[in-house]
């Protein structure tokens, strides 16, 4: 039985829409504002593009966030991997409960929270606060995302597929590399991606955790909101929103070719 689209639906979707992309597009809009005041417009320009090229502090922000991100997508990924592995693979083991718990705590816990008891222990530790403790900080919390991602491809995984490369003369080590890692790749990359994400977007525990000479973009962006939107920021959320659309489409369209192969295997 097929549902019609009535004029409820239609119009709780166009607010919906509204709702969510209406701001977005406004941004975009206001991007290319000659005026510096964001809501008198004054023709259009792009002169605030090349006013966010030869920003300086905001370009060294950005490559921060870019380095900072990819090394804790990189961490997290690793050290969430094994951790999924182990609580799949390795049956029940004392201290099981407890290592479950801390792995899924930080899901759950505040960033507040996170950020303040990092920045304890690094005071505790005597460490000097900098591009180190921000990549320390957010791959304590990725890992977790990563783990859940992993374990959840883990659980449904064939084991007798592990076991035939072990009765060829694999070792463990070599199942895994082999056999196992290559089937839970695509699971192992969405945690990469996830990671990856989650540690350019923190403001809050970046916050507690950084130091001089490692300030992150969104620290940046919110220390000049703070003092007003300028129509540079504009510019900048436009470029970021243009490189998350682009990724999406190809990431459509790769999933769209590869099923498109699929269907013509089968």
């Amino acid at each position: 039985m097929t549902r019609k689209f009535t004029w409820f639906n239609a119009t709780s979707l166009t607010f919906a829409f509204a709702f969510l992309y209406l701001p977005i597009f406004i941004l975009i809009v206001y991007s290319f504002n000659e005026s510096k005041l964001v809501t008198v417009w004054a023709g259009f320009s792009t002169k605030w593009y090349g006013e966010l090229l030869h920003d300086s502090a905001m370009l060294n922000a950005a490559w921060v966030t870019f380095r900072v991100a990819v090394t804790t997508a990189t961490l997290a990924t690793i050290l969430g991997t094994m951790a999924a592995y182990v609580l799949v693979r390795s049956g029940r083991f004392h201290g099981r409960t407890l290592f479950s718990g801390m792995i899924y705590a930080p899901l759950v816990m505040p960033d507040v929270i996170i950020g303040l008891s990092l920045l304890l222990l690094f005071i505790a530790l005597s460490i000097d606060r900098g591009m180190m403790t921000v990549i320390i900080a957010h791959t304590t919390f990725a890992m977790c995302y990563v783990a859940v991602v992993v374990s959840s491809r883990l659980v449904s995984f064939d084991n007798s597929l592990e076991e035939a490369a072990l009765d060829l003369g694999c070792t463990p080590l070599q199942a895994f590399f082999y056999v196992t890692l290559p089937i839970i790749a695509p699971s192992v990359v969405a945690g990469w991606l996830l990671a990856f994400t989650l540690s350019l977007d923190d403001l809050v525990i970046a916050s507690f955790t950084t130091g001089p000479g490692a300030t992150t973009l969104p620290i940046k962006i919110w220390s000049a909101v703070r003092l007003g939107v300028s129509p540079e920021i504009n510019a900048l959320s436009t470029i970021l929103i243009s490189i998350v659309t682009v990724g999406v489409i190809t990431a459509a369209f790769v999933d769209r070719r590869r099923a498109a192969r699929t269907g013509e295997r089968a």
